[in-house]
């Protein structure tokens, strides 16, 4: 029976318990009169991501993955619009590397589809023309990191 319960304990789990937006904000500081005008260019569009894990306790740890988009035309702001979604994931039983995977990969990744949906929601009520997060591969992002990470090491070193 012991031994069952201890078996029971070293299973790995990983589990979303709570998705949320944590943040959400919209500047148009160049309005009304960025739109009484006939713009000269196009509308260019920035688009910037970040992703952030905090531990909360031994078993649970908070994922944020948050995105800027900044809209300019005729070197004037229109927009800047930032969303940073979250989630509270019951993770156990995982070792370092697989842990720091799971905080970089796998919780943005189930994280993010929120994320897109509020910031197309709140820059559509911006009667702004809509804006769509591109699909995200989280993974390939984490290795371009590690990998710059790596190199800057290597940079001191010499």
């Amino acid at each position: 029976m012991a031994e069952e319960m201890q078996n029971q304990e070293q299973q790995p789990v990983f589990q979303l318990q709570r998705c949320y937006m944590k943040d959400a904000s919209v500047e148009m500081p160049n309005a009304p009169q960025i739109f009484a005008k006939q713009l000269e260019a196009q509308p260019v569009v920035d688009m910037q991501f970040e992703v952030a894990i905090a531990a909360l306790s031994e078993t649970h740890h908070e994922v944020a993955v948050r995105s800027t988009v900044t809209i300019k035309a005729d070197d004037k702001v229109m927009m800047i619009a930032e969303v940073k979604q979250a989630g509270i994931f019951l993770i156990q039983g995982f070792d370092e590397q697989q842990m720091v995977h799971i905080g970089n990969v796998v919780c943005p990744s189930i994280v993010y589809p929120y994320l897109r949906a509020n910031m197309a929601d709140l820059v559509t009520r911006t009667t702004m023309a809509p804006v769509h997060l591109p699909e995200m591969n989280f993974e390939a992002l984490f290795q371009q990191r590690l990998a710059e990470a790596q190199a800057q090491a290597q940079a001191q070193q010499n």
